[in-house]
């Protein structure tokens, strides 16, 4: 279970955006060289942000691409959701299922709780994270995001815990 490079990189090309909005927009050749991407997947990732609403696009002398609203509103989890989809979702038994067409642990699978366990505890964490989060220093970020997890760990381990009283 990974984060794809689109998903990476099209959320660095976001926060990118972001930074510099105040500036004027970033034109595809500017971003590409930033983040050391090519033109060509710079100009994919661009269009699946400007489509799911996080960007405009501006023509002109101080044209290139801008946020479509404040960074504070845009949720990572959304971003994320619409650059590539979710670690853990409803087709994951089939879509690894083997050579089968269904896997043979369709019926009861502890492995599919754990996924969706996982699943849970990285959508309450990135529900909750918006650009300007992402916005901030490594440390800073690190302190506002830490409780976010923290709380999630803590959540699972008191129903576990209650679960072994009863």
């Amino acid at each position: 279970m990974k984060f794809s490079s689109q998903e990476e990189y099209g959320l660095r090309l976001l926060l990118r955006i972001a930074k510099y909005s105040s500036t004027g927009g970033m034109t595809i050749p500017e971003l590409s060289e930033a983040e050391g991407l090519s033109s060509a997947n710079t100009a994919k990732l661009l269009r699946l942000l400007r489509m799911g609403g996080y960007i405009d696009s501006v023509r002109g002398m101080r044209g290139g691409y801008k946020l479509s609203r404040a960074p504070r509103q845009i949720l990572v989890a959304d971003v994320l959701n619409d650059l590539g989809g979710r670690l853990f979702n409803n087709t994951f038994c089939t879509d690894h299922s083997g050579v089968d067409t269904s896997c043979t642990h369709d019926i009861d699978c502890s492995v599919r709780v754990l996924w969706s366990m996982i699943q849970r505890v990285v959508d309450g964490v990135l529900k909750q994270t918006t650009l300007a989060d992402l916005m901030l220093s490594e440390s800073l970020a690190n302190q506002k995001l830490s409780p976010l997890v923290d709380d999630s760990i803590n959540a699972f381990t008191a129903v576990k815990e209650m679960k072994l009283i009863i």
